[in-house]
């Protein structure tokens, strides 16, 4: 009986018991087996909206989206608009003591344990133009 009560007391004090707190402190309140989808705070900032978290939004209704609190509005309301659009839940996940890297997290209130989460940032490589010459060598062709 005094173990109950003990346990009774803590929970008062500090909150019902969690599992895996740093995991949910990472994934702005959720576990990572529940995540359909995550972006970095960096690819949240970009301009426009990743169609892969478009199409995640599309496709998971029941799900809820899960902002960084820590960032800016102004780069969170693109995606809450998203998530009006489709119908989505969404929460802003604000902690004053941990800063999490994550930016934005759709997941759903049980486990589907997705193996990739992450969304690769786009890198285009740009081709390296070759010299032309300037305009004189368009004037002035030469015989090779």
């Amino acid at each position: 009986m005094a173990e109950n009560i003990d346990d009774y007391l803590q929970q008062g004090i500090h909150g019902q018991k969690q599992t895996k707190p740093d995991e949910r402190r990472k994934f702005l309140g959720t576990l990572r087996e529940r995540i359909v989808i995550a972006l970095k705070q960096p690819q949240v900032r970009e301009d426009g909206i990743y169609p892969q978290v478009e199409e995640a939004l599309k496709t998971n209704s029941q799900a809820h989206l899960y902002l960084n609190g820590n960032m800016s509005y102004s780069y969170l309301s693109k995606y809450i608009k998203s998530a009006s659009k489709y119908k989505v839940e969404y929460t802003i996940v604000t902690n004053k003591e941990h800063n999490s890297e994550i930016g934005l997290v759709l997941a759903h209130d049980y486990a589907i344990d997705k193996p990739d989460i992450y969304v690769e940032r786009k890198t285009v490589k740009a081709e390296p133009k070759k010299a032309s010459g300037g305009i004189f060598a368009k004037i002035f062709k030469r015989d090779r």
